[in-house]
């Protein structure tokens, strides 16, 4: 495709350059959600005046005894990770019939509601913590040098045309470690792709889509399948007390999907969004050299050394029968266990060990206290997005104080199941409810604790699989992640996007990730509905 500056744009790059002048003009994203907190404020207490309300069955996991107790419902807490995962019990479930009524903030328990919590709604807010704990460890390796060794180290290595789909699937796979992939891996894929002389923000983008656009599958078992699953088994109970779907009931899906969606997001990179993008006219840091020098190759070979230390001292806490981080009651490893929901604070060790003994290696750092000014300065950078993030997090915690998010689920599942139509039919609306939903609600667990005792037993009665709704409902959460301003982690997106371009903004995101959620959406639901009509099998 001709990407000279003379060359005529296609239709959909003109429609894509609308939607970010349009997006860009916007005000500040801080603005605009101040003005959806008075929107929620104004709009609570009319329905409330009305008398709206509705009455569902929802699944309620007992809390586990934590050290730090949530101050807010961790279902509705970030995109998956504690305490989304460690604030759960998923073994003991009830479900419990309710009646959501819409919740008044003017009233006078809205307004000591609004007033009493404004500290802990920020506090609870986790994608807060992880940030700020994430960059501790990559501060120190990206300032002593280790980010960019690594990224030539794989430069040189990796055949160019592969570039796209290591990163990418990595990307997709690091959903093992939760959130970690906002945090890691979507800087380096606008890095690596900067170094080969391609345009950084198709990097940020492809990492963007594999990290948020594939979240609910993963070549390998994760903490938030334990939880799906056990929704998944409560809600067959109501049909069949005798049957039940174990962790790996998605596996062949899930495995088939990671694959396909590689190849997918590879090339809308190559095929849409580069040719859009352009040249990068920008300064590149990265392509001065391709070799290492002597001084690099020793601070790899004692990173390296920084590494095994981590890994051995994790291990230690991990394999031995009992260790420290295994499940208390299984002793199981993986899954919901405290090894899996505390894996950030392996990552950031794992950076920050490695990026110190690169350093010294490398002769890049020299005592303790470059350490702490890396960290200083990767910290000091997150000011605007933290304080972004204070207004997110009261936006979200008055948002469901209201109860507007359940009664919009509830009165659309309820509309879905009384329309009449085939299994099929249902399956495809079923997954069309839950993408806009995650416009509002970017939970995997809440939503999900809100259908499954719907649409699991509805849909087992018309003969459908468990398993074929579980793998539906993990179609229809992912994608929609990529465009959502209420993601925790689309400011931080816009971000990464600005340190190559200034001028980037929520429009810029969002021109940037179009592409991908409505092919991501439509390929993957053909993908399973080849596979449920072919019989296939869903998992082990």
């Amino acid at each position: 495709m001709d990407t000279s500056p003379g060359a005529k744009k296609t239709f959909m790059q003109k429609f894509l350059d609308i939607v970010e002048v349009v997006g860009n003009k916007v005000p500040h994203p801080a603005v605009i959600f101040l003005l959806l907190v008075a929107a929620v404020v104004v709009l609570s207490h009319v329905l409330h005046w009305t008398g709206v309300s509705i009455e569902y069955d929802v699944m309620v996991p007992e809390a586990r005894e934590l050290e730090t107790t949530p101050t807010t419902d961790p279902m509705l807490t970030g995109i998956g990770s504690y305490p989304g995962y460690a604030g759960i019990d998923e073994k003991k479930i009830v479900i419990e019939t309710r009646t959501a009524t819409i919740n008044s903030l003017l009233t006078a328990d809205g307004v000591r509601f609004m007033y009493t919590s404004l500290i802990p709604n920020f506090m609870s807010f986790t994608a807060v913590g992880l940030i700020i704990v994430a960059m501790l460890g990559v501060g120190v390796a990206e300032e002593s040098g280790l980010i960019k060794a690594l990224i030539r180290k794989l430069v040189v290595i990796a055949p160019p045309k592969l570039l796209i789909y290591i990163l990418v699937f990595v990307g997709i796979l690091s959903s093992i470690a939760a959130d970690a992939g906002y945090l890691v891996l979507i800087p380096l894929a606008g890095a690596a792709f900067m170094s080969v002389g391609r345009h950084p923000m198709a990097g940020i983008a492809a990492g963007f889509a594999a990290v948020a656009g594939a979240f609910t599958v993963n070549m390998l078992i994760k903490p938030l399948d334990a939880v799906l699953v056990e929704f998944t088994n409560d809600a067959i109970a109501l049909v069949d007390p005798d049957t039940s779907i174990d962790l790996a009931s998605n596996f062949w899906f899930s495995v088939v999907s990671v694959l396909f969606l590689t190849v997918i997001i590879a090339l809308i990179t190559e095929r849409v969004i580069e040719p859009r993008l352009g040249k990068y006219e920008g300064e590149n840091p990265l392509q001065d050299s391709s070799a290492l020098s002597s001084e690099e190759k020793r601070g790899l070979l004692f990173a390296g050394v920084g590494l095994l230390g981590v890994l051995a001292f994790f291990a230690l806490l991990t394999i031995p029968s009992g260790a420290p981080l295994r499940d208390v009651e299984s002793g199981a490893l993986i899954g919901n266990t405290p090894f899996m929901n505390g894996l950030i604070a392996a990552i950031a060790s794992i950076f920050l060990v490695s990026g110190f003994a690169y350093g010294i290696g490398a002769g890049t750092m020299r005592k303790t206290s470059d350490v702490i000014k890396a960290m200083e300065k990767a910290t000091s950078s997150l000011g605007s997005l933290i304080f972004l993030l204070f207004i997110i997090a009261q936006f979200i915690a008055y948002f469901n104080y209201s109860n507007m998010a359940t009664i919009l689920a509830v009165s659309l599942a309820d509309l879905l199941t009384e329309a009449n139509i085939g299994p099929l039919w249902l399956l495809l609306g079923f997954i069309l409810v839950v993408a806009i939903l995650d416009l509002l609600i970017t939970g995997a667990i809440a939503k999900w604790a809100l259908f499954a005792p719907i649409f699991v037993p509805l849909l087992m009665r018309l003969g459908v699989e468990p398993e074929a709704v579980l793998a539906a409902y993990r179609v229809a959460d992912s994608p929609i992640n990529m465009i959502t301003p209420l993601n925790a982690y689309f400011a931080l997106v816009v971000v990464f996007c600005q340190k190559y371009d200034k001028n980037a903004g929520v429009g810029t995101v969002v021109a940037l990730m179009l592409p991908y959620v409505v092919v991501l959406l439509a390929v993957w639901t053909a993908l399973f509905v080849v596979w449920h009509m072919a019989g296939l099998p869903w998992g082990i």
